[in-house]
């Protein structure tokens, strides 16, 4: 029966490589795995003891390193936020303390008043009173009350303003030459804005918050839009020096503002003395006046302005200036 069985098994056949016209032939039987699985699987899969111990301390590391780095970050956080919060806390008691000790300039009280009668192009429009804080700025409310009563020799009487801007209208003062300089030094009045300076930097680092509010009257003391001296070359004894020459003037302490809204713009170039009591539709009415209109925008002023040049400096000072003749026909101080 053995015999037989093997006589019965197909002969072997030479390995031919298959062609495409030629279909695969069938083996009789198929190999069976005695196994669940199979030697090279084993072969790749084999790790060692050793390998295995290594592999899962370093997973274990990095686990533990990855919570380690997220709880130092929260860790962080929760720092960052305490901080803030703390650093919050002392800046709002800082400026709590400093609210306390800083005096607010606009809860002044006026202990005395002047007036100021306008006329736009000959037609009277009404009177302005101005209370004027003299308890706290006495060096520039006795500058002002003595030009408005004329106990300076010189008055406001039949001056001009001079300019109106969005936020506030200018009166041009009294002039720093002519006639009005001249009854100025025979009477001994001084038209040096020095010691208005003065009282306006101790205003300025002493009070908080806005000074030129709507309806607050001010002396302008000082030009911050003013250029720097410029260079030039100048012969002297037969040597060629560098001097600076002065592009504009100085405000003389005479012009004063009176602000129709908030302008925080004018802390820097205006001492505040007091504010409108009566009479702010007059100043309203100043303010709707047509104007010249800017011409800032040119470049051609850019560059006159840039370098200096002195028609740019006199034609910025028509800007804004109103086309009819807004005059102070009368002034004086109330008893």
């Amino acid at each position: 029966m053995l015999q037989n069985t093997r006589a019965s098994l197909p002969s072997p056949q030479p390995f031919n490589t298959p062609t495409r016209s030629s279909a695969p032939t069938p083996l009789p039987f198929h190999l069976q795995p005695t196994s669940k699985s199979f030697p090279t699987i084993k072969q790749q899969c084999s790790i060692s003891r050793r390998d295995l111990a290594i592999y899962g301390n370093s997973c274990l590391l990095l686990l533990l390193g990855s919570q380690g780095v997220e709880v130092s970050k929260a860790r962080a956080e929760e720092e960052v936020a305490v901080t803030t919060n703390t650093s919050n806390i002392d800046q709002q008691g800082e400026e709590n303390n400093l609210n306390a000790t800083t005096p607010n300039c606009t809860e002044r009280k006026p202990t005395k008043q002047v007036f100021l009668d306008v006329s736009i192009d000959g037609e009277p429009v009404g009177r302005i009173t101005i209370g004027l804080y003299g308890d706290d700025v006495p060096i520039g409310v006795n500058r002002f009350s003595k030009i408005v009563s004329g106990a300076a020799g010189i008055s406001y009487r039949r001056k001009e303003f001079v300019k109106i801007m969005p936020n506030y209208v200018q009166h041009g003062g009294l002039r720093s030459y002519g006639v009005d300089a001249e009854i100025a030094k025979g009477t001994g009045g001084d038209l040096a804005a020095d010691t208005l300076v003065g009282e306006w930097e101790r205003q300025y680092e002493t009070c908080s918050g806005a000074k030129n509010v709507a309806g607050s009257v001010g002396i302008v003391v000082r030009d911050p839009s003013k250029p720097p001296p410029k260079l030039k070359l100048v012969a002297r004894k037969g040597k060629l020096e560098i001097d600076q020459e002065e592009v504009g003037a100085d405000p003389n302490g005479t012009e004063f503002i009176i602000a129709t809204k908030d302008s925080p713009e004018l802390d820097s170039s205006t001492l505040v003395i007091g504010r409108v009591v009566e009479g702010m539709e007059v100043v309203k009415r100043i303010s709707q006046v047509k104007t010249v209109q800017e011409n800032t925008s040119s470049p051609y002023f850019r560059v006159a302005k840039l370098i200096g040049d002195k028609r740019a400096v006199v034609a910025e000072r028509g800007f804004n200036r109103p086309y009819s003749k807004i005059i102070i026909t009368n002034c004086g101080v109330l008893a």
